[in-house]
């Protein structure tokens, strides 16, 4: 592995700098920001216009305002066959298929996979989104990068009808009714012989909380799958897709399975490190509950595990050895397919560990829910590989007020057949990119909530003796509390008071979490300091008691006030390929 650094101070920007910060930053943030105090409604700063709900503003300022209601647009003339009016727009474009396109009009979570988002943005974004036609609105200006923004923290969030989506306040210039948890709408199973689908037991997240969890359940798909999708053993089955989604509260979820190989037994469940098991969900909620009988908690409930605080269930359960990811993301929606004839394996029967980390932005206790589903896979000709090198995780540790570009690099196997990259930051990550190893751009991502996913479709080949032309580079710049000016920003900047105590002290301080102020956030802003007892060394006068020593250098962590820096992705080793290349 190599890391390279280049920082830029707070006090003189470059002009590459400046124009990367004003694109990353701000907007695009999500939710990260500190929760709210519950007070009143949502206002942007000075906002003269109210909306009854996110959804609302959205029918006025992108499709009213822009003339997608028009009668010759997608008022009566309905181009394309689509109504946008106030009466019926939101049922006629939330999870409704388009014409032109395999793809729903929106996916709820999933932009990427929402045709009219896409059409939207090939208009903002010329050159950048593949669509069927012409962008829209057609033979009007495109919308803003701040409506087409809007229009995706509304997507991400589930699409709801109802309801204040955290940071929309801003986009819309207006004021919303409070924010409250939002609920996704569950994602349908499968259809019988197609595949399955796990349920994730329900967990309660305190409002103004952030938790990272880690809790099991039991599993029996025994019934669900024909035999043609099983595998030699006659343990586990086989799987091409999963298609996952969950609440947006959400940072992200990763399922595990306690096992690299199928056991013949599955874990015992009454293994004292689970803990007691309890309902969670349903009329028996925190009952105690029989893990290998589903109908224990009834129709609503589901049994789990005790519920403990953990960073990516390191340590967790009667094995000592790292669990096996077998499904997982970091955005409220997301489809992952393989590349035709790539497949992956679980048992149908036994253990899943659920690693869930969220934060609840609102005034409001949220009850947290996801599914995953799998869809069978009868072509087995590649076994799926995973980039997971996690030696880069904790890397950045930009000083308050000051920017980092980290860097390192992925060498692929030779043989292998590259056909999807992602990235993960927490919310200073500002911009991710990986190139190839002449350079090309492969990867470029701005949001560290819902990342880009990229598809190779043919797989990129890496069949060369040579290490180098194997290696993928990866880099991410964070922002530690710099505005696009240059000034310093105290309520960006990285604080210990903002950490949470449940990630302070993981394992003993093995995975960070904590840190020691160096800088000042109120009083003479940006001075340095030594610890959050020394609130009187930023007093902006001596005595004046308006000093805050409270900003620290990145630190890595599982808080998202902390950072990580991962490269991720999947490709397939072409044995044929491979044995050539090794002769």
């Amino acid at each position: 592995m190599a890391v390279a650094r280049d920082r830029a101070r707070a006090g003189v920007p470059s002009l590459v700098l400046a124009l990367l910060l004003a694109a990353c930053g701000g907007s695009g943030s999500g939710s990260g920001g500190p929760p709210p105090d519950g007070s009143g409604a949502s206002c942007a700063e000075g906002a003269e216009t109210s909306f009854a709900s996110t959804w609302d503003g959205i029918q006025t300022v992108v499709f009213e305002r822009h003339g997608c209601t028009a009668e010759a647009c997608h008022g009566g003339a309905a181009s394309g066959g689509l109504v946008l009016s106030s009466e019926v727009a939101y049922a006629n474009v939330v999870e409704v298929p388009a014409v032109s396109s395999r793809l729903r009009l929106i996916e709820p979570g999933d932009e990427e996979r929402s045709y009219l988002w896409r059409k939207l943005a090939a208009g903002t974004r010329p050159g950048r989104i593949e669509i069927a036609g012409s962008p829209m609105p057609n033979g009007a200006p495109p919308l803003s990068e701040d409506e087409l923004e809007l229009l995706r923290l509304w997507i991400y969030a589930g699409a709801p009808e109802t309801g204040t989506v955290v940071g929309s306040e801003d986009l819309l210039d207006a004021c919303l009714p409070p924010p409250e948890p939002i609920v996704i709408k569950p994602l349908e199973p499968p259809a019988p012989g197609t595949g399955l689908q796990f349920q994730m037991p329900e967990w309660q997240l305190a409002a103004g909380s952030e938790r990272e969890v880690c809790f099991a359940s039991y599993f029996d798909f025994t019934e669900q799958v024909p035999g043609e999708f099983r595998d030699a053993s006659g343990r586990g089955f086989s799987f091409y897709a999963f298609d996952l989604r969950q609440d947006p509260q959400s940072h992200h979820l990763i399922l595990y399975y306690p096992y690299a190989n199928f056991a013949p037994q599955p874990p015992d469940p009454h293994h004292p490190s689970f803990g007691r098991w309890t309902c969670g969900g349903g009329p028996r909620a925190g009952e105690e509950c029989e893990p290998l009988d589903p109908a224990s908690c009834g129709d609503e409930g589901m049994c789990h595990s005790e519920i403990r605080e953990s960073f990516g269930c390191i340590g967790f359960g009667p094995e000592p050895a790292p669990p096996v990811t077998v499904g997982g993301a970091q955005q409220a929606q997301s489809y992952v397919e393989f590349h035709q004839g790539v497949y992956a394996q679980i048992p149908m029967r036994g253990i899943a560990y659920w690693n869930s980390h969220a934060f609840n932005l609102t005034a409001t206790d949220a009850t947290m829910h996801a599914r995953i589903n799998y869809l069978f896979a009868d072509d087995l000709r590649y076994f799926v590989q995973t980039i997971d090198d996690n030696s880069t995780i904790f890397l950045p540790d930009a000083p308050p007020y000051t920017t980092e570009i980290v860097c390192a690099d992925y060498v692929l196997p030779r043989g292998a057949r590259l056909f999807e990259l992602n990235s993960h930051t927490h919310k200073r990550g500002k911009r991710f990119t990986i190139e190839g190893p002449d350079g090309t751009l492969l990867y470029e991502s701005f949001v560290y909530n819902d990342p880009v996913t990229q598809r190779f479709d043919p797989p990129l080949a890496f069949d060369s003796a040579d290490p180098a032309e194997r290696t993928l580079h990866y880099c991410s710049l964070y922002n530690n509390g710099v505005r696009p000016d240059g000034s310093p920003d105290p309520e960006a900047v990285t604080r210990l008071s903002r950490i949470p105590s449940s990630a302070r002290d993981v394992f003993g301080g093995a995975f960070g979490g904590t840190c020691h102020p160096v800088a000042c956030t109120a009083g003479r802003i940006a001075a340095p300091c030594d610890g959050e007892a020394d609130d009187a060394a930023c007093d902006s006068s001596p005595g004046a008691g308006d000093g805050e020593c409270d900003a620290c250098p990145i630190t890595g962590g599982e808080s998202t006030e902390n950072e990580m820096f991962l490269i991720g992705g999947s490709f397939y080793v072409d044995p044929q390929a491979a044995g050539e290349l090794a002769r």
